[in-house]
């Protein structure tokens, strides 16, 4: 850390979490929020959850499909492609399953816990 109090911080150089053979991620977390490079290969699968932290979904590359809503029948659906990005309020139940291989940069706020200490088994199940 700088005399500022900033850090510099290189992806490559980060550690890949493998979550699941489909979905691995790095991380980067501050005091108030969280930025994460997740890695989906086409077909990946996040189950629906939800948690108390709000959410920006920001695709570098490839496609991701979410569903945002508490049950399927009252799901609404965005494919959110290269360039663009999804805002998921706190506590709003979503899932999302990659079209293609994908790059995904999430922003959390304030950071996942569960994340951190990675009581996030809804991600490391394997996929059926």
């Amino acid at each position: 850390m700088a005399a500022s109090g900033g850090t510099h911080y290189n992806w490559e150089a980060l550690p890949l979490e493998e979550l699941n053979p489909m979905i691995g991620r790095r991380l980067v977390t501050g005091e108030r929020m969280m930025i994460a490079h997740v890695y989906l290969q086409a077909g990946a699968i996040v189950p629906k959850h939800e948690h108390d932290n709000e959410q920006l979904t920001y695709i570098l590359e490839g496609t991701l499909r979410l569903w945002l809503g508490p049950d399927d029948d009252d799901e609404e659906m965005f494919d959110v492609r290269t360039g663009e990005v999804l805002h998921i309020p706190s506590n709003v139940p979503h899932r999302a399953e990659a079209l293609e291989n994908t790059l995904d940069v999430d922003v959390f706020s304030p950071p996942r816990s569960d994340w951190l200490d990675g009581s996030d088994a809804y991600l490391r199940e394997q996929p059926s």
